[in-house]
């Protein structure tokens, strides 16, 4: 059984039992976030929603939040002495998939 849902501008395939990585939620780790806007649940059939699957729902638990690794912006222009070097650091909340109710 696994559902498609969207959170954070972006959508995950997920099962019971699976860790992801969303977009930062603000949430501390050990409570619980229910994600209601469920697209697809397949559970022997494809249910697809129009936008959501009414009364779905996939209840997860907060592992951890924290900062992805460092993606470096390299901007450069020939011939001109132009170059500029900056990181940033994506801010994350790791979930573990506990139930997925239809």
């Amino acid at each position: 059984m696994y559902a498609i849902i969207a959170t954070g501008g972006k959508q995950y395939k997920v099962a019971e039992g699976d860790i992801i990585k969303v977009e930062k939620l603000g949430v501390d780790a050990g409570e619980t976030v229910t994600f209601d806007q469920v697209l697809a649940v397949n559970n022997g059939e494809l249910s697809i929603g129009c936008p959501t699957v009414a009364g779905a729902t996939v209840s997860a638990t907060v592992v951890k939040e924290a900062k992805d690794r460092k993606v470096i912006v390299y901007k450069y222009k020939r011939k001109t002495g132009y170059h500029k070097k900056n990181g940033h650091r994506q801010l994350y909340t790791q979930v573990k998939i506990d139930k997925i109710s239809l």
